[in-house]
């Protein structure tokens, strides 16, 4: 809501406070004003002045050479490109010197050759946005009436010299939807008294019910319906005044009748329509829910097909008007109308949203409609409107009214103690101080004691229950005078669980590895739903799926990463390494909901590493995923627990894929997408992983427990193993380490070799084995006893050393 200061100061005495002064105390009052415009503080030295003569430019085509009137002794020379400029017109002036919105200097120049010392402007280039500027003026300059006086500040007479308060409304503060409203609230703040305006409308011989009768068959969506009657009308432009108003509150002007309608809405909050009466074809308004298919062309010239659902104004036979939303073009008020009917109506809110949705018209009429319009105010409203187009068109008022009234409205009235108010602001307010707010806001008020027995106005349909009170209390006291207490009682802080910071150590060491974290949809396709799942069930389909390519709650993560990937490799990002934590769904039963467990999952490719300085580029495989997953076991703890096994796994590469074990059960797997797979989405070698991260976090971890570093030397023997193909070194490792006791503290497998010298069927495995004690240096006789337990063992596995 727009609310211009100037025309606020018309309802309420703001006893000379600032613009920025006020803003403030309403938004300390409950209703954030989001901004303050002062259109006229960029701008300098624009008056009026008055095109004596034009001329044709001698080398321009589409310029013209003005003799103009600023106010001083000569006329000055202004060179304009307006189409619309001619002789005796009395327009905007930027002199010489001059600054115009967007830091734009007038200075003197020459166009064409000719002189030219200032320039005649448009609305738009005064700083009004192009979509309020009156159609006729929307593609040149803007004209005055003839009465302004030349060399006279221009601002001024456009109302400019003003300050537009923006206010961000609540849907529940649809009383200040309107300036009455506003007028209300800053009266309530200031402790101030509200001018209405007032209404007398002068009759005539003739009345309303002899022109135009009215039928209400909708009566629940529309109880009350007034129209009136005004003769003689002369369409016109409205008053510069109205068009000033109209435009600062973000309103095209179009003529004086429908401005005045625009008018009232602003000021009231209550929308009218203006139909032209002999274009309405009958004598009779009846208002009803529209026909299946039933055609209606809008004001915007759109033809719209209506429903069951929609309420419209017909003549008795067809459309006139979509009711609250939009007039119809068959009954619009044009530049030949002179007798106008005037609609002042309640509507109720749900079949205006209705078509306002339906329809995509979003106006000013609807949003007031939908959010709920004060009924009394609606005779009020259709009163003052005739008043001023009988006043502004030069019409008559026919007297009286044609309507339907049966709408009930009573006033709520809510009852409550100070002591309850008192109780919950933690105030110690008295009788009187509640009273005193209560009368600031008008609201009628009986005190028995300390109980409020209040009756609040129609305008105010937010306030229904002893809640509202208090907060309409609360915040007219000033929440800033609200008492400030600290918690009384014991108070712990909050603290991560077990889970949780386990949780956040495992996103810290995957993002310190270089992976970025990804959040991807829950929903995926049937078809993927079950790939890559560490726990196969029947997948589970949503009753109503927006799509067929999320129709289905996944159980693995990988699918939604390999999209990812794939999205980043298609944008030329060749190298890509991501990570997700997150929940899959698991099937339980048809009548349950479904189990659900965090995963952890990633996927890698392109280059690890590459430095080009070096001429050394790492692309990705197994060893790098490996790698990286072993580390975050030894943050976890867990990594003396870890088994890798190789497995064959579905979409997953047969030779390049493991299965990863804690304490003998399946956590995961670890390994390269399965090449058709990668080729069907256009991937290159991609290696991916996932993990049950529930299983991971709960297991149990020993307390870390530290150790002296070794004051004494360590021994490495080495040894080379010629072994059957099919067997894996991760099982002659645990071999080794089994049989190396206490002294053997570290085993490491440093080569492969399945060469031309090795028999058929066989391959070597080398590994590196270091003993030490802690407590004192090994003698060789000590390392020669618990090397040999270890040859033993791995020759009794059919191991024999390599020569």
């Amino acid at each position: 809501m727009f609310v211009s200061y100037k025309w606020l100061q018309e309802y309420v005495d703001l006893d000379g406070i600032s613009a920025q002064e006020l803003a403030e105390k309403i938004t300390r009052s409950g209703i954030e004003v989001e901004g303050v415009e002062a259109p006229a503080e960029s701008i300098t030295n624009v008056v009026i002045g008055h095109v004596l003569q034009k001329e044709q430019h001698p080398n321009a085509d589409k310029l013209s050479v003005c003799q103009v009137d600023v106010g001083e002794e000569e006329p000055i020379q202004i060179v304009c490109g307006a189409p619309n400029v001619a002789a005796g017109q009395k327009v905007p002036v930027a002199r010489v010197g001059a600054v115009l919105p967007g830091n734009f200097k007038i200075k003197k120049s020459k166009l064409r050759g000719e002189a030219s010392n200032g320039m005649i402007c448009s609305l738009q280039e005064l700083g009004i946005e192009a979509k309020v500027v009156a159609k006729e003026y929307a593609t040149g300059i803007f004209v005055f009436p003839s009465d302004v006086v030349p060399g006279t500040n221009a601002l001024e007479v456009l109302g400019l010299d003003d300050a537009i308060l923006e206010l961000g409304l609540t849907p529940n503060r649809s009383d200040c939807l309107s300036m009455l409203g506003v007028a209300y609230e800053v009266a309530a703040i200031l402790g101030k008294e509200v001018k209405l305006p007032e209404v007398a409308v002068s009759g005539s011989e003739e009345v309303a019910t002899d022109y135009i009768s009215i039928k209400v068959e909708a009566k629940e969506q529309n109880p009350l319906y007034i129209a009136k009657v005004i003769k003689d009308v002369k369409i016109g432009p409205s008053p510069l005044w109205l068009q000033s108003i109209l435009m600062k509150s973000g309103i095209r002007p179009h003529n004086n009748v429908v401005d005045v309608t625009n008018y009232i809405l602003l000021e009231y909050g209550q929308p009218l329509h203006s139909f032209d009466y002999d274009r309405l074809g009958s004598k009779e308004i009846v208002v009803r829910m529209a026909h299946e298919g039933e055609k209606l062309v809008t004001l915007d010239e759109a033809e719209r097909t209506l429903t069951p659902e929609h309420l419209v104004i017909t003549n008795g036979q067809e459309p006139i008007a979509l009711a609250g939303v939009m007039g119809g073009a068959n009954s619009e008020v044009v530049d030949e109308t002179t007798t106008v009917l005037l609609e002042a109506a309640y509507f109720a809110g749900g079949p205006v949203r209705k078509a306002s949705k339906d329809f995509g018209l979003r106006s000013e009429a609807s949003a007031r409609f939908e959010k709920g319009v004060d009924p009394n105010r609606v005779r009020a409203a259709g009163d003052r409107a005739a008043e001023m187009i009988a006043e502004l068109a030069g019409g008559t008022v026919l007297d009286g009214y044609a309507e339907v009234d049966e709408i009930a409205v009573e006033p709520a009235v809510v009852s409550i103690t100070l002591g309850k108010i008192n109780k919950v602001l933690g105030t110690e307010l008295q009788v009187s101080d509640v009273e005193d707010i209560l009368s600031r806001l008008q609201f009628e008020v009986k005190t028995e004691g300390e109980e409020f027995v209040i009756t609040v106005p129609t305008r105010r349909g937010d306030i229904t229950i002893p809640e509202d009170i208090i907060e309409e209390v609360a915040r007219l006291y000033g929440y800033d005078n609200l008492p400030k207490t600290l918690p009384v009682g014991e108070s712990k802080p909050g603290l991560l669980t077990d889970y949780q910071l386990k949780r956040r150590i495992v996103r810290r060491y995957l993002e310190g590895s270089g992976l970025m974290q990804n959040v991807t949809y829950s929903l995926t396709s049937e078809e993927k739903a079950a790939m890559y799942a560490l726990d196969k069930r029947e997948s589970i389909r949503l009753a109503m799926p927006m799509s067929e390519e999320r129709s289905t709650l996944r159980m693995s993560l990988l699918p939604g990463l390999l999209d990812v990937v794939k999205y980043n490799v298609a944008r030329q990002m060749d190298s890509v390494a991501v990570y997700e934590t997150g929940d899959v769904f698991l099937k339980t039963s048809s009548d349950e909901l479904p189990e659900e467990k965090e995963h952890l999952a990633g996927a890698v490719t392109g280059l690890w590493n590459a430095n080009l300085w070096q001429g050394e580029k790492k692309p990705v495989d197994f060893f790098v995923v490996k790698g990286i997953l072993e580390g975050l076991f030894r943050q976890l703890g867990v990594s003396e627990r870890i088994e890798w096994k190789q497995a064959v796994r579905e979409d997953m590469h047969p030779g390049r894929t493991a299965d990863i074990l804690l304490d003998g059960e399946l956590l995961g797997f670890a390994g390269q997408v399965h090449p058709k797979v990668e080729k069907k989405e256009d991937l290159k070698a991609t290696y991916v992983f996932e993990l049950s991260l529930d299983a991971l976090l709960n297991a149990e971890t020993k307390e870390i427990q530290y150790t002296a570093i070794p004051r004494f030397p360590s021994i490495t023997r080495d040894i080379a193993l010629v072994v059957d193909k099919d067997v894996v070194a991760g099982e002659m490792s645990a071999i080794i380490k089994e049989a190396g006791g206490k002294l053997l503290k570290e085993v490491h497998l440093f080569d492969l070799y399945e060469g031309e010298r090795m028999e058929e069927g066989k391959k070597s495995l080398a590994f590196s084995l270091k003993y030490f004690d802690p407590e004192k240096t090994l003698t060789d006789e000590e390392v020669t006893k618990a090397h040999g337990k270890v040859l033993f063992a791995v020759e009794e596995k059919g191991a024999t050393l390599r020569g």
